[in-house]
């Protein structure tokens, strides 16, 4: 499936559905840069933006994409009505990549359906990051009972076949964190299951 359905697809998910207007941040995101201090954060396919959000009110310097302009959009109008410094840009990431050095680049549940080779968009992050600085990769790695695709043979990659795939170079980035943690999650209608997610946590230290 080529970029414009990828594009029409997303609008129409964010379309159907009430702009959300206090969007919470994930879980693994919170738990890994609370004792960070603030600087310039990348949010790769930011959805409703509760990561986003959530680090502005924290005091770093936002910039926020996805692929959808109507997720975007409502983001920016969010974060103008609370007075954040979230700068929300709309991109195709097969096609652009967002300007800037990065204190932290984080990409939370960032899978698709749609074609997108996500390994060279990592390693693009990967290069955006300042010395010092974080790529956090949070994905699934379990399916919830309510998801699209329950019941489908499913396999998710691990952390370490992640950093693999991206294959950074040793000497200048270091994997600081790969592992499966388990969770309690709640679906759309309360319901709750428990999941597990792949974190991957890659310093850039030179």
């Amino acid at each position: 499936m080529n970029s414009t359905d990828a594009v029409a697809f997303w609008d129409g998910v964010y379309s159907a559905r009430p702009a959300a207007t206090d969007p919470r941040p994930n879980d693994r995101l919170t738990e890994t840069v609370a004792s960070l201090p603030p600087g310039d954060v990348l949010d790769l396919g930011c959805g409703d933006g509760g990561d986003a959000l959530w680090l502005a009110r924290r005091g770093w310097r936002v910039t926020a994409v996805d692929i959808s302009a109507v997720a975007v959009e409502r983001l920016a109008e969010l974060a103008r009505s609370r007075g954040l410094a979230v700068t929300a840009e709309r991109h195709d990431l097969n096609e652009s990549f967002p300007d800037g050095r990065f204190d932290l680049v984080c990409a939370c549940y960032f899978h698709t359906s749609f074609d997108l080779d996500r390994a060279k968009v990592l390693r693009a992050a990967a290069h955006a990051l300042r010395p010092g600085g974080l790529l956090l990769v949070v994905d699934h790695g379990s399916t919830a009972p309510w998801s699209w695709n329950s019941g489908a043979d499913v396999r998710y990659p691990t952390p370490h076949e992640i950093a693999e795939g991206v294959a950074l170079d040793p000497a200048l980035w270091t994997v600081d964190r790969a592992d499966a943690p388990r969770r309690i999650a709640t679906g759309p209608s309360g319901r709750t299951a428990e999941v597990t997610d792949h974190v991957l946590l890659v310093r850039r230290t030179a």
